[in-house]
């Protein structure tokens, strides 16, 4: 069995400070996949016995980052899509094993007044060209905050949300269109109704006091690797960023 945990820590820096080390050898994952780590090379010494650590930080500081650490030595390991467009905010980590790809993402936020989507699209197309290719040559799971809320079961509000950043018609058209192109939504696939589940709440209004949140974390796997899925869950119980951790486990 593999275990993989995806987070978004929003600023690793600080979720060291509440306990991360800690979180993190309770988990025991083979692979520990961080988005939104929000450090420059230097900034942090951060090594746990028996893993190797692959970071991929944005050009500009306090923003944006990636990381992964594995128990299991890569074959190989690139750092964004190899689009310069794209390539300046840390966002995408590829380790390739010997029976699978494994993407780390923290895909680009709509923002505000959705001044980011023509952007976002843009992205969302290249992403899906470049994991696309990788399945020709073996399964691929992509894991990370995809900064969208698939379906209304995966937010508390989507009436009042539907023209907002994570739940436009643009950004869940990509998402289907994602999947559609051979990948499964691991956690909707062995909890296919459950509601009022969520993996990322304000920090306003007691959010998560109430769970008002979004499903906006993500495991996808390669439809060739679905006969090795085994269990998917969302850790509602940690606590220290705005996201909790997500986790697959594939035989």
């Amino acid at each position: 069995m593999y275990r993989f945990i995806s987070w978004n820590v929003n600023g690793l820096r600080a979720v060291c400070g509440k306990g991360f080390a800690d979180i993190f050898v309770d988990l025991d994952a083979d692979f520990f996949c961080l988005q939104e780590t929000k450090l420059q090379e230097g900034q942090i010494d951060l090594e746990f016995p028996g893993y190797r650590s692959f970071w991929n930080y944005a050009d500009k500081k306090g923003y944006s980052g990636t990381a992964i650490f594995t128990r299991h030595e890569p074959l190989s390991v690139s750092y964004g899509l190899g689009i310069d467009e794209h390539d300046h905010e840390g966002r995408v980590i590829t380790l390739e094993m010997e029976d699978f790809y494994l993407i780390c993402v923290y895909t680009p936020n709509a923002q505000d007044g959705l001044k980011r989507l023509d952007y976002r699209m843009s992205w969302e197309d290249d992403f899906r060209t470049y994991v696309k290719g990788l399945a020709q040559k073996k399964g691929v799971i992509i894991c990370g905050d995809l900064n969208v809320a698939h379906q209304d079961i995966d937010l508390k509000n989507p009436q009042t949300n539907h023209y907002n950043p994570g739940f436009t018609d643009e950004e869940r058209g990509r998402f289907v269109t994602l999947l559609r192109s051979g990948f499964i939504d691991t956690f909707r696939h062995f909890h296919p109704d459950q509601r009022d589940i969520y993996s990322w709440w304000s920090y306003r209004f007691q959010a998560r006091q109430k769970n008002v949140g979004w499903r906006i974390d993500y495991f996808l796997a390669s439809e060739s690797l679905k006969a090795r899925l085994h269990s998917a869950a969302i850790h509602t119980d940690i606590f220290g960023s705005d996201h909790c951790p997500v986790e697959l486990v594939i035989e």
